[in-house]
């Protein structure tokens, strides 16, 4: 059998996690593309992400964004989870947007990982800004 790109194993990493997902798909989130060291996911802000301010919720904003930086982080089928992480709240999201998360690989050394992801809305407005760390354990998304 010949061996898998990268590209071909990070989008069999991602059909592995996208499966039991069931939070990101909950939320009405898709993937937009995938590679190593990176995924873009996309989610529409719906009426209940709303908080009393009446624009999304921070943790929606955040959610999105973590979830592509465990698509991002898991790409090489190579189970990794968050260590740490941080957001940046730059503008505000309002019911109606669609929110894009697109997070990239900076450093990866070992088992330790480190991913910024930007999160914009249909205008290109960025919205919030995430950095996580991320930690390697045992164990793959799928046989090879």
């Amino acid at each position: 059998m010949a061996t898998m790109t990268a590209q071909e194993r990070a989008e069999r990493s991602a059909k592995a996690m996208w499966g039991p997902d069931r939070a990101s798909q909950f939320l009405g989130m898709e993937i937009v593309e995938v590679g190593e060291g990176q995924a873009t996911l996309r989610m529409t802000v719906k009426p209940d992400f709303c908080n009393g301010h009446g624009i999304c919720h921070g943790g929606m904003t955040f959610t999105l964004a973590d979830s592509a930086f465990a698509f991002a982080c898991n790409s090489r089928n190579q189970a990794t989870v968050a260590q740490h992480n941080q957001i940046s709240y730059l503008a505000p999201a309002r019911e109606g947007d669609e929110l894009t998360a697109h997070a990239r690989e900076i450093n990866l050394n070992g088992r330790s990982g480190l991913y910024d992801v930007t999160v914009t809305n249909q205008d290109a407005v960025v919205i919030a800004e995430f950095r996580g760390a991320s930690r390697a354990i045992r164990g793959q998304l799928f046989e090879e």
